[in-house]
């Protein structure tokens, strides 16, 4: 298994592209957009710089890993001989879907189809395909180079022989797999979400500020990263996303998101991709500075 296609240039898909192709693997990195497929490569570049000015890599090791990996806008080509595909395109199931039933016409019969997502049914996404004990979750962590954890999520028809191969393959990107079953939110993100969504939800009864609610939990709790800090880094708009669908999955009124949260998506008001939050980050990515809306 050396040929990898990775579909998606965003946050997700470039880090797994440049984790794939650092461990000297060939990525066809795809997606319809060549703005995007640029600012994706541009991403890479500026992390591979990173690692090489703190002596983690040497230059020749950036130059072999850049060189690893192939843009592609075309679906069809970027996936012709790829013995794995990894999509990571936006967490929404119709879209999902969609690539799915083209990515079982498009691939080799013999070619594992895995999904990035962080909350919907692999089940699902298996049953548009004529392979679905081929088809398995690989939900990386963001900032995928450097986080360790991949969680496995086995669908309902997911073989035996599909998982054992997708576990060690994970195991030689430096990673370690976990092993999970199909239920909304997986593992990580049915503990997380709910945390963040309480955290907002404090937030919006008045219990206590933003940098406070972060600070308890960061000291408190020796959590490296308050919960609303984490929201605004991993997109509110995403983490509205994965409450709905736990809320449409399990049907239990504990996994509602916040109103807070729900008007802030609306206002267009993401965290650090939007540049502006829980914290305003027009000046600078950290979380230095509560959104005027927060503040007395």
């Amino acid at each position: 298994m050396k040929n990898i296609a990775v579909i998606g240039a965003g946050t997700m898909g470039n880090g797994i592209a440049h984790t794939f192709a650092q461990n000297d693997y060939k990525v066809q990195l795809i997606d319809v957009s060549k703005d995007s497929l640029n600012k994706g490569i541009a991403t890479i570049t500026k992390n591979l710089d990173r690692m090489v000015a703190k002596e983690k890599i040497s230059e020749d090791d950036k130059k072999r890993t850049l060189a690893n990996i192939t843009t592609y806008t075309n679906l069809v080509d970027g996936v012709e001989y790829a013995n794995l595909v990894v999509e990571a395109a936006t967490e929404n199931l119709d879209l999902k879907l969609k690539i799915f039933k083209d990515l079982d016409k498009f691939c080799s019969n013999e070619t594992i189809l895995a999904s990035n997502t962080s909350s919907i049914s692999i089940t699902e996404i298996a049953a548009v395909t004529s392979r679905p004990e081929m088809v398995i979750g690989m939900h990386f962590m963001n900032p995928v180079p450097i986080m360790k954890l991949v969680e496995i999520i086995k669908g309902y028809s997911t073989s035996a022989e599909t998982y054992n191969t997708v576990e060690e393959l994970s195991k030689k990107l430096n990673k370690v797999p976990v092993e999970v079953n199909d239920y909304p939110g997986f593992v990580a993100n049915r503990i997380l979400m709910p945390m963040i969504n309480e955290a907002v939800e404090t937030l919006y009864n008045g219990v206590a500020g933003v940098e406070e609610i972060d600070t308890v939990m960061k000291l408190g709790m020796a959590h490296p990263m308050g919960p609303l800090q984490l929201a605004d880094f991993i997109g509110l708009d995403v983490c509205l996303s994965i409450l709905n669908v736990m809320y449409d999955g399990f049907k239990n009124p504990k996994y509602a998101p916040c109103p807070l949260l729900v008007n802030m998506v609306m206002a267009g008001k993401m965290g650090v991709k939007s540049g502006e939050g829980f914290y305003d980050y027009s000046e600078s990515r950290k979380a230095e500075t509560v959104s005027k809306q927060f503040t007395k």
